[in-house]
């Protein structure tokens, strides 16, 4: 078939009959598309009369590219609901479900040729009629083709549009539309449309979106199933038959009048937190401005609330607006307020940059990948620019770039003596101009491997000067040649370390006049430690030579980041200068924290360290990078694109001060004079010994992870501590079997943390499953440092640690889903760093495999720090 792009624009005859066929075949899946009503959804108040989003309700047919020779029409269409887009298949046997995806799983769209596919296949288009949609999980890109300037200009603006108004909406819009309760005032308007009806009363277009979807007063389980899809409960089929079952007490297959406010109640009711409301309401049920103080500071830990405070929570999150006036809370705003940024688990005050940052690059951890342009393994997997992407936007400041000769004179990058694809080295240098300062403005690195003959190492800085520009560091800042300059002073900027030719006072004193074209410098080749037979065979075969040619171009670049091989912490016949650094493999780096580690952190203060996968691992696994954190190493670069507890923790130890990338480190581990040592903890500043006593109450609408299994999730929730070695523990609650929807533990534990700046503290939910391996459904990891303290499924259990050196600390929440012969299914998981823990009654918020967060997957929890000393 010809493809649409080449054909003139359909006529409207001609576009209706295309739409009502696509919309025929979504008839038959059970998908509607025909009203063309404006959508109720609050996400798109403000935009009812909007052209863009009119269009995109509406739908228009897109060309679908895939390769240079798949290039396919497809009806795409906004759902009603404003958060789902539906797209047409060809596929026998999809299910409707696979045609649909949500909004909030975009995480950018992007104009143009600005994707690796549609700069591949697509440049013969025009660029203005070019898309991409971009995922947040692992899902491939969407690259889409308009039939004209004026379509795709609509759907990039569209969508583009409800993610801002999504990203704007007030806390309460959020928690309504993101699920993450039961929307009572949804729930309510629906059990009113349905008495409404009954008292034969015109009922509004909004609650007719609601269930009862054939009119005739009752709610059979179909319909049940739809609602709940149409307010994003997420629920397995057989317990949302279980809730039926039990609220259809006359036994008729539906649901009617008080069998309806049953299942309302059934949904809305979080007994765990009416407990909580009577200790600090009235009679009437009402809790005043001074209850709601009190709470704030006896429960909270929230010291320095004042009356003020009270009243700014009562105005944000009562839902009431009589209520409001009064200055009084109900029930539903003290939920509100306790599933709010508020009632998080993590201190606000960390999610901006608060930290220092003047003082010398040197004492900050800085959030880094290796090999960052595979998409998989390290042998065959492929590389890509959409790599440097997702790693900068996920905060990374330091990526690799692995640099070999290319045809046609242009070097490109891809994992040496490996089938790993290639990508052009001038390709990745653009995107990580476009994309290294979009979610932090502090300094990347670009970590070079260089196997380039010396034509295409000048070719190599020559694209970085042109294409980086001004965001290029040249020289050092002001002259400075003693030390680093700061985080703060190289904002914008993107420094490059690899080999150089000379010392950095002799790059000034030349100023580029230099006579030497080229030198011999040694080798740094990753691919040689490798184990894989074959790649070894060919790194001997190859590598005639440890020396390699450097060109003058490339070295005169290098300026705070020389790599030089390291000698031994005593080397007093050549010692280093500051710019000069060292990398490790994890191995080496793990040896040297365990029989040298203040000396290692005495190293760490003036010179940057960088620590890199062990060559055995091929299946780019990761090592855990917290025993490096805690003796000071900087650069401690994992594989950004497998996920999993390494990547929890990592992502959890840099969501602290801002997400910039840049993390202080503790001041034990900057002093000079410092006898810090992780691995022999003795007392000194660094010993703050903290008990964290952790209460696992309950759980709310952990989702069914692993769809081949058909039995309801069955939750477990793991506590780790991450930190020095005496801190680290773990703990974990007992299984609630066939609940995922509002499971309840209550079970509390107690952990000992006595360097809890170190520590980070990992939340996992798994579906348990006693012979094989657990299902993951969710973590979430927070340094200790970040918690809240203070109160959400109901396990209700108490956990307590320890803690000696609550600066190293990392705590981190795992929830399982309990199999009793297979392997449980993983959840999701929460890692926050110790110093971020907020005190109190606090909801967690878990994340996926992939590191996104669940928009309704939550833990409910009660944290309490004490001193233990």
């Amino acid at each position: 078939m010809q493809c649409f792009w080449r054909q003139p624009k359909q006529s409207k005859s001609q576009d209706s009959v295309s739409q009502e066929q696509s919309k025929r075949v979504a008839r038959q899946n059970g998908i509607r598309l025909d009203s063309l009503d404006p959508p109720s959804a609050q996400v798109i108040q403000g935009l009812q009369d909007d052209k863009d989003l009119l269009f995109l309700l509406k739908g228009s047919q897109l060309l679908k590219v895939k390769s240079s020779s798949w290039r396919k029409e497809r009806f795409y269409k906004l759902q009603e609901d404003c958060k789902t887009i539906w797209q047409e298949s060809k596929k026998m046997l999809r299910s409707p479900e696979s045609q649909l995806f949500s909004i909030e799983d975009i995480r950018d769209v992007r104009p143009g040729h600005q994707t690796e596919g549609m700069e591949k296949y697509a440049k013969d288009v025009p660029e203005h009629r070019c898309f991409s949609i971009i995922f947040k999980d692992q899902r491939k890109n969407l690259d889409l083709i308009a039939s004209s300037e004026d379509d795709a200009s609509h759907w990039i603006a569209g969508l583009r549009k409800i993610i801002a108004k999504s990203n704007s909406m007030s806390q309460r819009q959020k928690l309504q539309h993101m699920g993450g309760i039961p929307l009572p005032e949804e729930l309510a308007r629906y059990v009113d449309t349905l008495q409404t009806r009954r008292g034969g009363k015109e009922c509004n277009r909004e609650a007719k979106l609601k269930a009862d979807k054939n009119k005739d007063n009752k709610m059979s389980f179909k319909e049940l199933k739809n609602f709940l899809k149409e307010v994003n409960i997420q629920m397995d089929d057989s317990y949302a038959k279980q809730i039926f079952q039990q609220c259809d007490k006359s036994k008729t297959e539906t649901l009617e009048d008080e069998e309806i406010e049953t299942f309302y109640k059934m949904l809305t009711e979080r007994v765990e937190i009416d407990e909580i409301f009577k200790k600090y309401s009235s009679a009437e049920g009402i809790m005043s401005r001074d209850n709601l103080l009190r709470f704030l500071r006896e429960k909270q830990q929230e010291e320095h609330a004042v009356p003020e405070s009270a009243l700014s929570l009562i105005e944000r999150y009562e839902p009431n607006e009589k209520a409001k006036k009064q200055q009084i809370m109900t029930k539903d705003g003290f939920l509100m307020y306790l599933l709010s940024a508020e009632g998080n688990i993590f201190n606000s005050s960390h999610s901006k940059v608060y930290q220092d940052m003047t003082q010398p690059l040197s004492h900050y951890l800085v959030s880094s990948s290796h090999n960052t342009y595979l998409m998989e393994d390290q042998l065959r997997g492929p590389s890509s620019t959409e790599a440097y992407i997702r790693a900068l936007t996920k905060g990374c400041r330091c990526v690799e770039l692995d640099c070999w000769d290319g045809p046609n004179s242009e070097p490109v990058i891809y994992h040496g003596y490996t089938l790993t694809s290639k990508i052009l080295f001038s390709d990745a240098i653009k995107a990580i101009k476009n994309y290294a300062f979009k979610t932090s403005p502090y300094p990347v690195i670009i970590s070079l491997e260089n196997h380039c003959s010396l034509e295409q190492q000048k070719m190599m800085a020559q694209h970085m000067k042109t294409i980086l520009g001004d965001m290029l560091l040249v020289m050092p800042l002001d002259g400075n040649t003693s030390d680093f300059p700061s985080p703060e002073q190289l904002k914008g900027k993107i420094l490059v370390k690899g080999k150089k030719l000379n010392s950095l006072e002799d790059t000034i004193g030349m100023n580029g006049n230099s006579s030497t074209e080229a030198e011999d410098v040694s080798d740094e080749d990753e691919a040689a430690e490798m184990e894989d037979e074959s790649v070894k065979k060919e790194v001997e075969q190859k590598r005639t030579s440890t020396k390699l040619k450097l060109a003058k171009e490339l070295s005169d670049i290098i300026i705070y980041c020389k790599s030089v091989h390291f000698q031994g912490f005593d080397n007093t016949t050549s010692p280093l200068a500051f710019y000069e650094m060292s990398s490790f493999t994890e191995s080496k780096a793990q040896k040297l924290a365990q029989e040298s580690g203040t000396s290692f952190i005495h190293h760490n203060i003036r010179h940057l360290s960088r620590v890199y996968p062990a060559g055995w691992r091929t299946d780019s696994s990761n090592y855990n990078p917290v025993d490096l954190w805690n003796v000071g190493c900087q650069i401690v670069a994992l594989n950004f694109q497998t996920p999993g507890p390494e990547m929890d923790v990592y992502q959890g130890r840099f969501q602290d001060n801002g997400f910039s990338g840049y993390v202080l480190k503790p001041e034990f581990l900057r002093d000079k004079q410092s006898k810090f040592n992780p691995k022999s903890i003795t007392e000194g500043v660094w010993w703050m010994r903290k008990k964290l006593q952790i209460k696992i109450i309950s759980g709310q609408q952990l989702p069914k992870v692993n769809k081949s299994k058909n039995s309801i999730v069955d939750a477990r929730v793991t506590v780790e501590i991450h930190g020095v070695q005496r801190d680290n523990d773990k703990k974990q609650t007992k299984v609630i079997e066939n609940n995922g929807f509002n499971p309840n533990w209550d079970e509390e534990f107690e952990f000992d943390v006595d360097v809890p700046e170190l520590a980070l503290v990992r939340f996992v939910v798994e579906d348990f499953d006693v012979s094989t391996k657990n299902d993951f459904i969710g973590q979430y990891t927070i340094p200790f440092t970040c918690l809240k303290q203070g109160f959400n499924p109901n396990w209700d259990e108490e956990f307590e640690f320890d803690v000696d050196v609550p600066e190293l600390a990392l705590v981190r929440f795992v929830v399982e889903d309990f199999d009793v012969s297979t392997k449980n299914d993983f959840i999701g998981q929460y890692t926050i760093p110790f110093t971020c823990l907020k005190q109190g009654y606090r909801h967690i918020h878990l994340l996926t495999k992939n590191g996104d967060p669940y928009p309704s997957a939550m833990l409910f929890v009660h944290i309490n720090i004490l001193d233990n000393n």
